[in-house]
C-alpha cells in the first residue's frame, strides 16, 4: 500500500465513528434533520403559505403540509428557475439536477442548493469510502482510479446564476480539482451527449489507465466493457485492468446482470450497491454480507414512508422511520436539505433489516403489474428472471413487460420483450422456469396462476440486440440516468417497441 492509500485508509477508520453515531442513534438522528430543515423552511414563500414553524412535532409536520409530487412543486421550482429566492430554500439555488425519471415524458428540475450538494451527495460519497475502507483496510482503491460512467447532459445556463445538468454533470463540475486526478475519463468525454460515440470515446481513452474502481449503471457498463474487450481482443477485463477491485452500481437491479458481469471481469472482485438519486443520496451498502443498504440518517433529508396498501387512497398516510417493520413495502417519501418536502420519490422500499435501518429498492409506484389483483413488483421479476437464465444458461442484456388484458374467449397473461445478451438453450424451458419462480416470489401471482383461471403462463418475444437502444433512442432517453421501465400496468411501453420490431421487420423483409 503506497503513502497516500495508507493515509486516507486511516482517515477512513478515524471518520468511521460518525457513521456509528446515527447507526446506533437513528430517530434522534432524524429529528436532528427534521428541526434543521424546519429553521430553513420557516423563511420561505412554501413555509409561509403553511405556517412552519421550527416547533413543530414530526406528527404536526405530516399534518400541516401536504405530500407532494414533483407537479405540485412545479409552480415553486419555476420560480426559482427564473432567479427568485426563498422559494422552497432559504440559501441561493445555484444548480438543478435534470432528471426524467423512468416513465415521465417531461425532463423534472431538482433543486440544488450548497446544503445539499455538501451535506447530502458530497457527504454520502465520502460515507461510501469511508465504509468501504473500514470493511477493507487494505484496499488499494486510490492508487489507480475510478472509471465513472456518468450521464451525457452538457452543463447548462437558465440564467447568469442559474445553471442545470444531469446530476453526474452537476456532481463533476462541482468536485473539487483533486477529483480529477482520481477519475476517468476526463469531463470533455464523461459529458459527451450522443451515447454511440460516447461508448467508443470512453472505450478509448480509459484502455491504458490503471482503472481500480468502476461507478455505473449495469447496462450501460456492460455494453462499454464489451466494447473494451472488442478492442483489445482480450479475453476479460481483469486482463486489461488487474488492479480492479470494485464495481459500484445503482439505477437498477444488478441482480439480472451479476453472472454475466463476473464472466465479463473474470475474477473476484467487490460489489457495491448505491441509492443516489437526482433527490438525494439515499442509501449504500455498508458491509458485503448484509441484505440491502445503509439508510442514510444525517444526510439533510428526512424520510417518511406510505404503506403500499394506502398508494391507492385519496389521503395515504405516512408513518416514521420509527414505525416501520421488516419485510413490507413502502413508497419513500423526503423532505430535503435542497427544498423539497414531503415529496414522493416514486421508488418503493423494503426494509431488509431495523437498527442499523437497511432498505432494498423493490420497484416504483407506477412500476408495477397488477391488472388482475397480481401486485408484481420489480424485485420479484428480477429475481426470477435472474433464476431463469441461471438455469438455462442464459443472459440478459435488458427487459420490459406489461398486461395482456381478458378477451372474450381467453384468460389474461403477462407479456415480456426480452434482450438476451446470451440466449436460453430453450426459450419454452426459460418460460417455464420464469413463471414457476415467478409464483414463488409472489402468492398473489401464484393464486391467478391457478389451472390459467385468470393469468395464462407468460408470453415472451427475444429481441434482436440493440432493440431498446432504438426505441430509447427514439423517445430521446438514451443513456445516463435513462433507464428501460422494467414493468407497467399497461401496454404502452410493450406497443411501442412491439411496433418498432414490426417496421423493422418489414423493412428487412
Amino acid at each position: 500500500m503506497n503513502l497516500m492509500s495508507s493515509a486516507i485508509s486511516r482517515l477512513a477508520r478515524f471518520r468511521y465513528w460518525r457513521i456509528e453515531s446515527w447507526m446506533e442513534h437513528p430517530i434522534d438522528a432524524q429529528n436532528e434533520v427534521l428541526d434543521n430543515l424546519l429553521m430553513h423552511g420557516q423563511y420561505t414563500q412554501f413555509g409561509e403559505r403553511f405556517g412552519m414553524s421550527r416547533n413543530w412535532t414530526s406528527e404536526e409536520f405530516r399534518k400541516n403540509i401536504p405530500l407532494c409530487t414533483y407537479e405540485d412543486l412545479l409552480p415553486y421550482i419555476d420560480q426559482i428557475k427564473e432567479g427568485q429566492e426563498n422559494i422552497l430554500w432559504n440559501t441561493p439555488v445555484n444548480w438543478f439536477a435534470k432528471s426524467s425519471g423512468t416513465s415521465g415524458g417531461k425532463s423534472k428540475f431538482i433543486p440544488i442548493s450548497e446544503e445539499s450538494l455538501e451535506n447530502c451527495h458530497f457527504q454520502g460519497a465520502k460515507d461510501v469510502l469511508t465504509m468501504y475502507y473500514n470493511q477493507y483496510p487494505d484496499s488499494e482503491l486510490l492508487t489507480g482510479k475510478g472509471l465513472v460512467i456518468g450521464g451525457s447532459h452538457q452543463v447548462s445556463q437558465l440564467n447568469e446564476d442559474i445553471y442545470y445538468g444531469d446530476l453526474s454533470a452537476v456532481l463533476m463540475q462541482n468536485t473539487p480539482f483533486w477529483g480529477e486526478w482520481i477519475r476517468t475519463p476526463d469531463l470533455s468525454i464523461a459529458l459527451m451527449n450522443e451515447w454511440e460515440s460516447k461508448i467508443e470515446a470512453m472505450a478509448h481513452a480509459t484502455i491504458k489507465e490503471n482503472v481500480t474502481s468502476i461507478s455505473g449503471v449495469p447496462s450501460w457498463t456492460m455494453v462499454l466493457l464489451n466494447r473494451i474487450l472488442e478492442i483489445t481482443g482480450k479475453n476479460n477485463i481483469s486482463d486489461i485492468w488487474p488492479n480492479l477491485e470494485l464495481y459500484m452500481h445503482g439505477g437498477v437491479s444488478f441482480t439480472p446482470y451479476k453472472e454475466a458481469f463476473a464472466n465479463i471481469v473474470g475474477k473476484e472482485i467487490h460489489y457495491l450497491n448505491m441509492y443516489n438519486a437526482s433527490e438525494g443520496f439515499f442509501a449504500a451498502q455498508d458491509t458485503p454480507d448484509a441484505e440491502g443498504m445503509l439508510l442514510f440518517l444525517q444526510h439533510g433529508i428526512y424520510y417518511e414512508f406510505i404503506p403500499i396498501e394506502e398508494l391507492e387512497k385519496n389521503n395515504p398516510q405516512t408513518i416514521s422511520l420509527e414505525e416501520v417493520e421488516l419485510g413490507k413495502t413502502y413508497a419513500m417519501v423526503i423532505s430535503t436539505n435542497g427544498g423539497l418536502w414531503r415529496y414522493i420519490v416514486g421508488d418503493t422500499v423494503r426494509f431488509t433489516n431495523l437498527r442499523p435501518f437497511r432498505i432494498e429498492v423493490n420497484g416504483r409506484v407506477k412500476g408495477y403489474i397488477n391488472a388482475f389483483g397480481e401486485e408484481l413488483i420489480v424485485e420479484n421479476a428480477d429475481r426470477a428472471i435472474s433464476h431463469a437464465c441461471k438455469i438455462t444458461n442464459a443472459s440478459i442484456r435488458d427487459y420490459t413487460a406489461g398486461p395482456v388484458y381478458f378477451g372474450s374467449n381467453h384468460a389474461g397473461a403477462h407479456e415480456w420483450i426480452i434482450e438476451f445478451d446470451k440466449l436460453p438453450e430453450d426459450l419454452g424451458s426459460f418460460t417455464q422456469i420464469l413463471d414457476k419462480e415467478l409464483q414463488n416470489q409472489n402468492s398473489d401471482y401464484e393464486a391467478k396462476r391457478y389451472n390459467n383461471m385468470i393469468l395464462n403462463i407468460p408470453i415472451i418475444h427475444p429481441v434482436t440486440k440493440g432493440t431498446f437502444n432504438t426505441w430509447m433512442k427514439k423517445r430521446g432517453k438514451l443513456g445516463g440516468q435513462h433507464k428501460v421501465p422494467r414493468l407497467a400496468n399497461n401496454r404502452i411501453y410493450l406497443d411501442e417497441i412491439l411496433k418498432e420490431i414490426n417496421q423493422s421487420e418489414r423493412i428487412t423483409a
